[in-house]
């Protein structure tokens, strides 16, 4: 299967509105200030391979619920990690209520539940909500360690 949705994106940098496909090679920039930008997207079970699996930059899955306090507050939190680490990382929305089969794959017993993918593995996983400095260092210590195995 294909994925070719697209999200609007506001650059940062210029506030220019960009039109960015939730799948595909390389990372997105800016059309306007060639800034690069947040790439901030939602999958399901029938769509994670190519959104998440097959991304080039190293992606932050967050599994939420709609009805979960705690997911509400990291929300915002993972959203700003995303902006300031723009062209290095992509993050990937999973509905948990809406993707019962990812939610199985992974084990997911809590939300939200976090997870760093590279190369479409699992190299993190961090259950709960926490402020912008732990999961920078928590996204920071998995990258470290995954540059040391490779």
């Amino acid at each position: 299967m294909t994925t070719t949705t697209a999200t609007i994106i506001r650059c940062p940098n210029c506030q220019h509105k960009n039109r960015v496909l939730t799948a595909g090679a390389g990372r997105p920039r800016c059309g306007n200030c060639h800034e690069p930008l947040p790439w901030i997207v939602d999958a399901l079970d029938d769509t994670f391979a190519e959104v998440a699996e097959k991304a080039d930059p190293p992606v932050i899955v967050d599994m939420w619920a709609t009805w979960c306090g705690p997911c509400r507050v990291v929300s915002p939190i993972l959203e700003q990690l995303a902006t300031e680490r723009a062209g290095e990382l992509k993050l990937v929305k999973v509905d948990v209520d809406r993707a019962p089969g990812l939610s199985s794959r992974f084990g997911i017993q809590a939300v939200p539940t976090l997870l760093v993918l590279h190369g479409g593995e699992v190299i993190a996983r961090q259950a709960g909500a926490a402020p912008v400095g732990v999961l920078r260092r928590w996204f920071d210590e998995a990258m470290a360690k995954e540059r040391e195995v490779s």
